[in-house]
């Protein structure tokens, strides 16, 4: 059992590395860094003659941004091992009452779910819809594995009646928020409101909800660098901000209602660091125009702070 925690405590951690990584492949455009999967070029490693590329006339090999997209397919493969190890051990285990085994079974599956959704982001020419599909299918395997990882201790205190379902509200209102980041991010909608608290001087911009919304545009399409035009661009990234609002108020009042339990603080306080950093963050962002090392931590920060808000759901669930 030791073993088994070790092993989901290591994959907690490769995994926000993947996430941080896939952020820092996104954001540097370098999604089609390889424009075949799983190898580069038809290499497992990305080629250093420029003559391998000719296959692939109409996507040179830009040797930065492929080294970026390989070296998150590596650290990807890795956790899909770590988490075959964590399924294989529990299935061994699986007579032990203290063993999980629905749950390790459950994001090996997820983990060859997610694979697939990183081939069909170079197949289908980074689709918005594809794309957002595999960050938050990302978040949802780091959700889960810090789930299984994290020990379960009892509070000394019981919590006050309605917290339970009042911390779940949170996690389904931050999961929301988590896929309106992405929603920006796929749609290349993180500048269209170059300015705040107004967006393009205008506190309530033209904006085409219909075309920000469609999840599908057909088949044949490179969405690098975005299609949609600036007014369906605007209303993403209007509807990110409102997304925003809602979920600080939300989970603020979640972690106050939760640090009134002495034995809650700790959790609760990490909950109200987390969305007020990534608050702020989200501003600065903005008005500092989106700067590379920004824009990887507020995703990086967006999966701490969903572990925080997991982690709190966590311990209000275990009963005294």
């Amino acid at each position: 059992m030791n073993l088994f925690r070790t092993l989901a405590k290591i994959a907690v951690v490769l995994c926000l590395i993947v996430v941080v990584l896939g952020a820092w492949v996104r954001l540097t455009d370098a999604g089609l860094g390889c424009p075949d999967w799983p190898g580069c070029y038809g290499e497992l490693i990305v080629p250093e003659d420029p003559g391998s590329a000719d296959a692939w006339p109409d996507r040179p090999l830009e040797t930065g941004k492929a080294w970026r997209e390989m070296i998150h397919r590596y650290a990807a493969g890795t956790l899909g091992f770590v988490v075959l190890a964590l399924a294989a051990i529990s299935w061994m285990r699986r007579n032990d009452p203290d063993q999980p085994v629905i749950l390790p079974s459950a994001l090996l599956g997820l983990v060859v779910f997610q694979a697939l959704l990183g081939m069909w982001t170079v197949t289908l020419l980074l689709k918005p819809l594809v794309v957002t599909a595999h960050l938050l299918g990302g978040m949802t395997t780091l959700a889960l594995l810090f789930w299984l990882a994290r020990k379960p201790v009892a509070p000394t205190q019981a919590p006050e009646p309605g917290l339970r379902r009042f911390a779940l509200v949170g996690l389904v209102v931050l999961g929301i928020q988590i896929f309106l980041g992405a929603w920006v991010s796929t749609n290349y909608a993180a500048l269209a409101c170059p300015d705040f608290p107004t967006c393009q001087n205008s506190f309530w911009p033209t904006m085409d909800f219909v075309a920000g919304f469609d999840p599908w545009h057909g088949l044949g399409i490179d969405y690098e660098g975005g299609i949609l035009h600036n007014s369906a661009r605007v209303a993403i990234h209007v509807t990110h901000r409102l997304g925003a609002l809602a979920t600080v108020a939300i989970l603020l009042w979640l972690a106050i209602r939760a640090a009134r339990n002495p034995a809650l603080g700790t959790a609760a306080g990490l909950v109200m660091g987390g969305v007020i950093l990534q608050f702020m963050l989200g501003i600065i962002m903005v008005v500092t125009q989106l700067p590379l090392p920004l824009a990887v931590a507020h995703n990086g920060i967006a999966a701490l702070l969903l572990l925080s808000v997991v982690n709190l759901n966590k311990v209000v669930r275990v009963e005294n």
